[in-house]
């Protein structure tokens, strides 16, 4: 009777089920990972928001929320981009480009603060017009005068504090919508950038009818030709105008993209090495099958089946929490401010048909390359093959696990030699590349393993040197428990103890560099020309900010954010409440059209002393201001400082962030909230909470999935070897000495796990952090501490569990 392949595999999926549950667990686990990734990519890649600002504007010509910069030489060159640090503005000369065409509104949106500190969003009454806003009350405001929003307060006059000082408005009118409308060119005074707009909205001079797309298209097309390239013009779901939106849709391809490409080699390589265990196996089945005359094509169609068998349903079932994961994800980025509200979650078939899809490939590429060997060998041949575990050097594995070895190092090398983001770049590349090299390379490393962890374990009881024999007698089953907890180690490792190294210097940087003995809060924007209080020797207005800095050299150059400080007075002032540690030059020297830069930001931009340091300001437009000094505590305060005075009409909100005074007077509070040192070092701290709870979320999703993987290949291990275990027990051995083996055992998987793990955590920590803080990596013992006892809880537990359960049987 001729050998089917399709039956074999349902009997083998039906009458031994446990065979194949571990494989289910990883690709499972695998399209899980994959798909919610993948849905948080599709969600970046076509985010978007409703008009809701512009809605009844047709047609609305702004400035492009990217930066974008040309790199490269001729045929190689690119395109490299970044999001505006805060809302690039058109060229208020547009308007009359645009009259003739139809009716051209400015619209400039600014934040105001009445005399009890509310903050209110004021605007330009002409805005009316698309915004749909109406008079509950009085009349449009002119010069000096102004129409507030929500319940009426009975005042004639108002005082408001605006980007260009506080001036007094005579109220005329009110509206249920909350905010503060201007006239059109108060509204543009007031906003500190009054030759630019941050959009216009072009309306039909005099509608005949009802607007249709073919007339709005023509309206569009109009205006295009008439800006010829100077702004763009948004139609339809573009008219969203939202800076923040550029942001989470960086955020979210790079979470998608960057992480879950990661993500998804760490999936693949655990699922391919669990179905390269499940088949490895069931050597001595397929040896028989052999023996008894099945073909080789026979054996690799009984594999493939079987992957067809199991991976489908996995796919379909792991795409279930893959969506959980992405909306739990997804709704804890809204949550925390990093996403608006309106965005929403993107979920369609193609990242879960494409995880599913990757599911399957790993299935059948991992199930066909174990099973070319019992389905290569003789028949004759292929029992003694199965009984005894012989570890050759692959031709294919070897050599590439040794070139991902030689990678690693070279990476390791380039990390200490550089500096900034260039080592840290490197650094990436080691872990990756080591454990590339601990997967090619698993049987030869468990070898080395087994002999050195093991050699204590010979000079024990009969149990522990049981458990050496047997770790030196199969170290691809060794091989195949040690990679996933290597994995769980490395990047768990790396990630929290990459944020633990930033979180220590920054807290350092701030707690030695803040010289200042009171800071207040949100203080008036006229703050730098007001005299100074009794008791207050010094007293520095900082404006906090961001901009992009161009970086690298030659053809391989980029655009990276910075973090900024302006500083309102002369530069030497600053140093009376701030000590950067300036390493060169003198912060005497900072002045408008010059710059105050931390010196690994300068190393990556290959700038000096007296260079001119290519800047995108707040809003995007170009500067190059002279390099005056170099300091070392950017990872505290800025990375950037410049005077305010550069930035004049080029923020949002140009008022001051914070006052930073030396000596103290009870005078500080009518300015704003004052708190100390400590309260501003914490308070700091609380701002950096996102980024940590980022880099916590990352770390249990990679560490959690390798985590799993790790206590599914224990589970497997020892389901088959319950023969095995069985055995024991018929020679004489008591069901406690056989426990005490399994526990040598896994001591000794998770101890070379662990260690492995935390080598390759710290060959990728020390150049990352030392290019990134300048000091070495800050790794607090108790959290280690829980990683380790993790590792050895989790496998102990994979371990003794299905061993008891498989000796409570007797016999074979």
């Amino acid at each position: 009777m001729p050998i089917r392949p399709n039956g074999l595999a349902r009997a083998a999926v039906r009458f031994r089920p446990a065979a194949f549950a571990g494989t289910f667990v990883a690709l499972f686990m695998t399209v899980a990972i994959v798909s919610a990734c993948g849905i948080l990519l599709e969600s970046g890649l076509r985010a978007s928001l409703a008009p809701t600002r512009y809605a009844a504007a047709p047609v609305v010509i702004a400035a492009d929320q990217e930066i974008r910069m040309r790199v490269g030489r001729g045929e190689g060159s690119y395109e490299v981009s970044a999001s505006v640090p805060e809302h690039a503005r058109v060229d208020a000369a547009l308007l009359d480009t645009l009259a003739p065409l139809g009716r051209a509104v400015p619209d400039v949106v600014f934040p105001v603060r009445d005399a009890a500190g509310a903050g209110h969003q004021a605007s330009g009454w002409g805005s009316t017009a698309f915004t749909g806003t109406k008079l509950s009350g009085g009349r449009a405001p002119g010069p000096g005068e102004v129409v507030l929003g929500g319940t009426p307060t009975g005042q004639d006059r108002v005082t408001l504090e605006t980007p260009v000082g506080k001036r007094e408005f005579r109220v005329v009118g009110h509206t249920d919508d909350p905010g503060a409308r201007f006239s059109d060119a108060d509204a543009r005074t007031l906003s500190g950038h009054p030759d630019a707009l941050d959009a216009i909205a072009l309306l039909p001079t005099a509608p005949t009818g009802p607007a249709t797309a073919a007339s709005d298209e023509r309206l569009a097309a109009s205006a295009r030709a008439a800006v010829a390239g100077r702004a763009e013009v948004l139609t339809g779901a573009d008219r969203a105008v939202d800076p923040q939106l550029a942001g989470a849709k960086e955020l979210l391809t790079a979470l998608g993209g960057s992480f879950g490409g990661t993500a998804t080699l760490v999936a693949v390589f655990t699922a391919a090495g669990t179905v390269a265990l499940s088949v490895g196996q069931r050597s001595r089945e397929y040896a028989l099958l052999r023996a008894v005359g099945a073909t080789p094509r026979q054996i690799r169609r009984t594999v493939a089946t079987e992957a067809l068998l199991v991976a489908p349903l996995a796919g379909a079932l792991g795409c279930l929490p893959g969506f959980a994961l992405a909306s739990w994800w997804f709704g804890a980025l809204q949550a925390k401010g990093a996403v608006p509200e309106a965005v929403e979650l993107t979920v369609s078939w193609i990242p879960l048909a494409c995880a599913a899809g990757i599911g399957l490939l790993t299935a059948l590429i991992s199930g066909w390359a174990a099973a070319r060997k019992p389905a290569r060998i003789r028949p004759g041949q292929a029992l003694a093959a199965a009984a005894v575990e012989r570890v050759r050097p692959g031709w294919i594995r070897t050599p590439l696990g040794v070139l991902a070895l030689a990678g690693g190092a070279a990476c390791g090398g380039l990390a200490a030699a550089g500096s900034g983001p260039d080592a840290a770049n490197a650094a990436l590349g080691v872990v990756m590349l080591f454990m590339l090299a601990v997967a090619l390379l698993g049987p030869l490393i468990a070898r080395a393993c087994a002999a050195v962890l093991g050699f204590p374990l010979r000079l024990g009881d009969a149990s522990a040197a049981l458990a050496a024999a047997n770790s030196r007698a199969h170290v691809r089953r060794l091989a195949s428990a040690i990679t996933p907890i290597v994995l769980a180690m490395a990047f768990s490792s790396t990630l929290v103890f990459l944020h633990t190294s930033e979180e220590r210097a920054t807290r350092e940087q701030q707690t030695s560099g803040l010289l200042a003995d009171r800071v207040v809060t949100a203080p008036p924007a006229d703050i730098g020309s007001r005299a100074l209080p009794a008791g207050v020797t010094a007293a520095v207005p900082v404006t906090r900010t961001s901009v992009l800095a161009e970086l690298g050299s030659g053809p391989d150059r980029w655009l990276q954010g910075a973090s900024a400080q302006a500083v309102t007075g002369p530069g030497a002032a600053l140093a009376r409440v701030q000590d950067l540690d300036v390493r060169e030059g003198g912060l005497d020297a900072l002045r408008p059209g010059t710059v105050a830069v931390d010196r690994n930001l300068a190393d990556s931009a290959h700038a000096g002393l007296g260079d001119r340091l290519p800047l995108r300001l707040p809003d995007g437009t170009e500067a190059a201001p002279e390099i005056v000094a170099l300091y070392t505590r950017g990872l505290g305060f800025a990375e950037v400082t410049l005077s305010a005075a550069d930035l004049t009409g080029h923020m949002t909100s140009p008022a001051p962030t914070e006052l930073l005074v030396r000596g103290d007077s009870p005078a500080l509070a009518e300015l704003g909230a004052v708190t100390d040192r400590r309260g501003w070092t914490t308070a700091q701290g609380t701002d950096r909470q996102v980024n940590a709870w980022a880099n916590t979320v990352m770390a249990s999703v990679l560490g959690g999935f390798a985590a799993v993987a790790a206590v599914n290949t224990l589970v497997m291990t020892v389901l088959d070897r319950r023969r095995e275990l069985r055995m024991l027990r018929l020679v004489g051995s008591t069901r406690r000495q056989v426990l005490r083996m399994i526990r040598w055992e896994t001591l000794l998987i998770t101890g070379a796990g662990v260690t492995l793990g935390s080598a390759i955590a710290l060959a990728t920590l020390f150049p990352m952090t030392r290019a990134l803080t300048g000091a070495p990596p800050h790794i607090p013992p108790l959290l280690y501490g829980s990683f380790v006892a993790a590792a050895l809880l989790l496998g102990l537990t994979a371990t003794t569990l299905p061993a008891r359960n498989a000796l409570r049987t007797p016999g074979p």
